[in-house]
This record gives C-alpha cells, structure tokens and sequence, in this order.
C-alpha cells in the first residue's frame, strides 16, 4: 500500500512540475502607440506615445 502512495506522489509531483507559463516579450502589458490608436479610434498615435505624455 505504501508503495501506491508512494507511485502517486512521484507522478503528481512530476505533472505539476511539468506545467509551465507563458510569458510575453518586455512590456507586459503595454501596448504600442499605434495600437492603442487603432483600439480607441483616434486619428493621431502621438498622444500614446511615451515621449509626447504632458505630466500634471
């Protein structure tokens, strides 16, 4: 009995171990000038840009 417990814990242990998550490249989360452009409809990037925010 104690070796099927034992069997079990290794392959539970070996299918957690073998799950992953994908990651995205850099920014997370951010999204380019130009898409945030095409996503709200606006007909200029340039208030999404970095560079070009004004700070309060």
């Amino acid at each position: 009995m104690k070796k099927i417990y034992f069997v079990l814990t290794i392959c539970s242990m070996m299918f957690l171990m073998s799950c992953y998550t994908q990651r995205t490249a850099g920014n997370s989360g951010k999204v380019p000038p130009g898409q945030a452009k095409k996503r709200t409809g606006s007909k200029s990037a340039k208030p999404y840009a970095p560079g070009q925010q004004k700070k309060n």
